[in-house]
């Protein structure tokens, strides 16, 4: 999934490297939430700051980092309750709310916070603050409790942000709000062509990690051969780790055993894989069960593929053995296949990101070297293009090409903020509207090029309507040969939309915040 990623309009700072190399761990993190603020993703910056410290300050550095991140604007709210005039110095600003995390919310010692804090301003040649910096910190140690409530009490998102959200959820407003501020669980995909998640998860209990069974069921109301339509039901199943871990502590993750993706992000490949599995079958069935399949080649798309984890989940159901039923479907008490051979084309137009594709289903043991070694037939070509241009018929007269679409399509990615904090700082309001933009013209591009009878999934990481039911509304009035699929009751996860449904991230033990939608080419 491509995120769009803009600086904040108003900001002069010009940080560089060398920010995050020097100096104290808090003066680190100070000089980290200064690139922040001017522009540079916590992505970019994360990993120098940890690289840059001993094994045992990254622990509290990652720590102060992520949690001043999710507080950061009830934070300023606080700091600005609490001085009797402006601070307008950001370095300033800044130092006092890395004290104040630590006196609310990690539990630091009184005295090792506020020294430690003010010893940071001077590090960072901000001494002429130092006695503001200790009186705030010091007033706020006598009760962090109260503070703390305080704190709590309201959002920590931009004013513009918090506005809207509650204008698109008013009946969850207040649990979103608080749910944002939470740190996200830690979800394993199962690769279920090496192992089942039952056994995988009983491999993690022998590494002492804990891990539940999560199983979310997706209800589809698909039509058929007959034009009616009928309740396709998929069960998806996934781990939810009791803690964190590193994946080197995961048993067989470096030999492609699993993933970490949230579990709604492992919605998307089962969905389009079901539709496509049933767009074959009407097929079939349309041919009284005669069809010649020995040339029966279909065509699917991953666009916005980046940075592969929804492509190499459809590529472990469509090559696992007894799970795909592309290339061995049971028909007349024999096993035939509905596909001869299987082109799947994934795009992404950052160069940078395509290598993580690579290097993820490498890990995988799903590149193409490894695809060739099955006994199936799949051809994988992942390109480096632009999905508002990009055509994948090339110079051929038809431009009628995929069977099936997964669009993952760019977002402000509002719905991944408890993974991505700095999220709240970077985006503005204009980006919401530049990024619904982006995602029509997508949209409009790719759309021509499904086949009459296939499928197109729409996904984000937002929580926006105007991105997510708003877009694909807009999107329907200009076309008559798209119908949106609708999701049966039986589904178990995400709330009902008018187009598609939206998941939510409230509570500690949910998936991030996604939104599916299914449409289907009715016509040419």
């Amino acid at each position: 999934m491509r995120q769009t990623s803009t600086a904040p309009r108003n900001n002069k700072l010009k940080p560089s490297s060398n920010l995050i190399m020097n100096g104290s761990v808090r003066v680190r993190v100070i000089r980290t939430l200064l690139a922040i603020q001017n522009g540079q993703s916590l992505a970019s910056v994360l990993d120098p700051l940890l690289n840059s410290l001993h094994d045992g300050d990254k622990g509290f550095a990652h720590a102060l980092l992520l949690t001043t991140l999710r507080q950061w604007y009830a934070l300023e709210r606080l700091l600005d309750s609490l001085a009797d005039n402006s601070i307008d110095e950001k370095e300033v600003r800044t130092t006092i709310q890395v004290g104040l995390t630590q006196l609310l919310y990690l539990q630091v010692a009184d005295h090792a916070a506020i020294h430690e804090t003010v010893e940071a301003a001077k590090e960072i040649e901000f001494a002429h603050a130092t006695g503001l910096i200790n009186a705030i910190l010091r007033k706020v140690a006598k009760n962090p409790s109260k503070f703390r409530k305080k704190c709590d009490k309201k959002h920590s998102l931009p004013n513009w942000l918090a506005y809207q959200l509650k204008q698109d959820w008013s009946e969850q407003y207040d649990d979103l709000m608080q749910g944002l501020r939470q740190p996200a669980p830690m979800f394993l995909r199962v690769n279920t062509a090496v192992t089942s998640v039952e056994d995988y998860q009983q491999a993690l209990v022998e590494f002492e990690v804990e891990a539940d069974l999560v199983e979310l069921t997706s209800g589809l109301q698909l039509n058929n051969s007959s034009d009616t339509a009928k309740s396709n039901s998929i069960l998806t199943k996934g781990l939810r780790l009791h803690q964190s871990a590193a994946v080197n502590a995961l048993p067989q993750f470096a030999h492609g055993a699993a993933s970490v993706q949230d579990m709604h992000a492992q919605l998307a490949a089962p969905l389009i894989h079901s539709a496509l599995l049933n767009k074959l079958s009407v097929k079939n069935d349309d041919a009284d069960g005669d069809m010649d399949t020995s040339n029966n080649e279909i065509r699917i798309l991953d666009a916005c593929a980046a940075p592969g984890g929804k492509l190499a989940h459809w590529l472990e159901l469509i090559s696992s053995d007894g799970q795909s039923p592309l290339f061995h479907v049971k028909q007349n008490d024999e096993f035939v296949s509905l596909v001869s051979k299987v082109k799947l084309t994934a795009i992404d137009n950052e160069a940078p990101r395509i290598e993580r594709i690579y290097d993820n289903l490498q890990r995988l043991n799903l590149s193409q070297h490894d695809l060739q070694q099955t006994e199936k037939n799949i051809e994988l070509n992942i390109v480096c293009a632009d999905a508002t241009t990009w055509q994948g018929a090339g110079k051929k007269k038809s431009k009628l090409v995929f069977d099936a679409i997964l669009l993952d399509s760019p977002c402000t990615a509002t719905g991944v903020i408890r993974r991505h904090p700095d999220i709240s700082i970077l985006r503005t309001e204009e980006d919401v509207e530049q990024t619904a933009l982006l995602q029509a013209d997508i949209l409009h591009n790719l759309w021509p090029q499904l086949k009459v009878g296939g499928y197109l999934l729409y996904v984000t990481c937002s929580i926006l309507k105007k991105e997510n039911v708003e877009q694909m509304q807009d999107f329907m009035t200009h076309y008559n040969n798209v119908a949106a699929i609708e999701f049966s009751d039986d589904c178990n996860w995400g709330i009902e939309q008018a187009i598609g449904r939206q998941c939510l991230p409230i509570d500690s033990e949910s998936g991030d915040g996604f939104y599916y939608a299914l449409l289907h080419k009715t016509a040419e």
